[in-house]
């Protein structure tokens, strides 16, 4: 499965926002959708005014998902976060993602994606060291999705949900640059 990426644009706006209204990414991103909202949190990364990098994936030139990929130095409050709980690395990524029409789920695309992802942020990226994940414990596809990808849990942790229905439990994945022996 040959995924392709490219830098999310304005004009996908209108895209992500039915992407964040399906009840599939709905329950575990908990976004506003407005023409507003979806400006304002997406616009400042598209622009290039913001560190982290939204992603668009396609398959077979099809957009399919959204990866939101960061350095975790660039939000030192999310580092810290993390850093109570596991050793955050100098350099480490982290990442977000959904895939965004339901009739695509469960065929292995989010697992596709995530790895194409790992891969392109060791390219992209060389001075990262890892990459690491917290994903709310309810969200057992997107944990199955990161392990299936390779990651590894390295830890349980309470966190922040995006969605306030959800309990603060979360599982922390990580994965290696290849070679660091991490």
């Amino acid at each position: 499965m040959e995924i392709t990426w490219r830098r999310i644009e304005e004009q996908d706006f209108p895209l992500l926002r039915r992407w964040l209204r399906q009840p599939h990414v709905k329950r575990w991103w908990n976004h506003e959708t407005t023409v507003k909202a979806v400006a304002r949190d997406f616009g400042p990364a598209a622009r290039g005014e913001e560190p982290s990098e939204d992603l668009l994936a396609s398959l077979e030139g099809r957009p399919v998902g959204l990866v939101q990929r960061s350095r975790l130095c660039d939000y030192p409050g999310y580092s810290a976060a993390l850093a109570a709980i596991v050793h955050v690395p100098e350099g480490a990524m982290t990442i977000d993602y959904l895939v965004g029409d339901p009739r695509r789920t469960g065929q292995g695309i989010g697992t596709a994606m995530l790895r194409s992802v790992v891969v392109r942020t060791w390219a992209e990226h060389p001075a990262a060291p890892c990459i690491l994940v917290p994903v709310v414990a309810a969200n057992r596809p997107s944990w199955r999705a990161l392990e299936r990808a390779g990651l590894r849990r390295i830890g349980v942790a309470d966190l922040q949900p995006d969605n306030p229905v959800d309990d603060q439990t979360h599982y922390l994945y990580r994965v290696d640059r290849p070679g660091t022996g991490g």
